[in-house]
């Protein structure tokens, strides 16, 4: 059985446990599953619906709009959405849409804008999404503005992200949804306090699923990644917290392999230890000894068979460091170069492929092993959603 909860001590020591006895924590059982999970039009429908039209998911970091108007725009599998930081330093998210004749209000992907004026006819709106402005309101026509303001989405700022629920009809309510061990888990990392070095999107030919499934996988690495992760990582040795909805799972750094002979005794372990975590309904967070790493993926408004990932290194602001701004910036860019290598060397090519034979038209049923376990339970927590018909905050 795995632990609901554990100290972090108890988790290194029963991966040491793992690793010495070449073991690992398991599933209750094999799972089968067929290959049009990721190639259904059906059910990726009912995923865009069902699971992003009910669910909180994280689109960004607080730290990527710091100051009042700035603004991120973004595609969510439901929705065209804007993102902007209020004046009283709160942020809300609105359907990128001009209520007029429903030309894209802000095209640019990011910026400062105190009035969104829509390129087609000039009508502006405030950053609150109040219409603000009618051009040559005198020949419009009558019309109450209160009634044609932006769309607003439910949004809410909590750990240091922004979420959303891609429906506007919705309601959002993140700590309910991540449930008190995670939530407190979060609150416990203070990411409030990081600042986002870099993020990055890349849209791939590969369903959101498949990408999901990559990234909680540690099964994996010393055959996808030998000179890489596969290096750094022990591969098919960890630890799991089943929170339910989500869960934590603690990956040995090689670093441990010293202690295989001795008692550690005393010794501070945490260093040797990868945190991840499975934040459904789309993202895993890898907490490092120094950073965090987010990784979130987003299904195509379309296609079954396309995602958007986002990638996001999560740092301590420079000011809250030793080092001065240029060693700081030396330091994350490298970190952030390491990681391309990975996404675009190793991870994509493989993944892809991936997707290209899950279309094969007389493919058999495939199976997850018992010790892939966060991909059971990253399965078993879709399918409950789709079953559910989502889920009310």
């Amino acid at each position: 059985m795995i632990p609901p909860n554990s100290a972090l001590e108890d988790r290194v020591q029963r991966a040491l446990g793992h690793l010495r006895n070449k073991t690992t924590d398991t599933y209750s059982q094999i799972r089968s599953f067929t290959p049009s999970g990721y190639t259904d039009p059906e059910l990726a429908h009912r995923e865009r619906e069902l699971i992003f039209g009910t669910v909180p998911s994280i689109v960004a970091h607080g730290s990527e709009i710091p100051n009042p108007n700035d603004f991120i725009t973004l595609q969510m599998p439901r929705n065209k959405v804007l993102v902007v930081r209020q004046r009283d330093g709160g942020v809300r998210s609105f359907v990128n849409i001009c209520r007029h004749r429903g030309a894209l209000l802000e095209p640019r992907a990011s910026g400062s804008c105190r009035l969104f004026s829509c390129g087609y006819h000039r009508w502006s709106y405030d950053p609150d999404g109040a219409l603000r402005a009618i051009t040559r309101e005198n020949t419009f026509g009558d019309m109450d503005r209160s009634q044609h303001g932006l769309i607003e989405l439910p949004t809410e700022e909590r750990h240091g992200f922004i979420w959303i629920v891609d429906a506007a009809e919705a309601k959002i309510d993140v700590a309910a949804w991540l449930g008190p061990e995670m939530d407190e888990t979060l609150r416990g990392y203070r990411m409030d306090e990081l600042t986002c070095f870099r993020a990055e999107g890349y849209d791939e030919p590969t369903n959101w699923k498949i990408m999901q499934d990559a990234f909680i996988d540690v099964y994996h690495l010393q055959y996808a990644h030998p000179n890489t992760a596969g290096k750094a990582i022990h591969t098919n040795v960890m630890t799991v917290e089943d929170f339910g909805r989500h869960c934590r799972f603690a990956a040995l750094r090689k670093t441990i392999d010293r202690w295989l002979a001795e008692d550690p005794g005393n010794a501070n372990l945490a260093a040797h230890v990868t945190d991840n975590h499975l934040l459904l309904p789309n993202s895993t967070l890898i907490r490092q000894r120094d950073h965090c790493e987010l990784l979130t993926f987003r299904p195509d408004p379309a296609e079954p068979g396309r995602s958007r990932m986002e990638m996001r290194l999560l740092v301590p602001r420079a000011e809250d460091t030793e080092l001065d701004n240029d060693a700081w910036h030396a330091l994350w860019e490298k970190n952030w170069k390491i990681l391309l290598t990975v996404l675009h060397g190793e991870d994509f090519p493989l993944l892809r492929g991936s997707q290209s034979a899950m279309e094969s038209r007389s493919a058999g049923p495939l199976v997850l092993g018992r010790n892939e376990t966060v991909n059971h339970i990253f399965h078993r927590e879709i399918a409950r959603l789709l079953e559910a018909g989502g889920w009310q905050a």
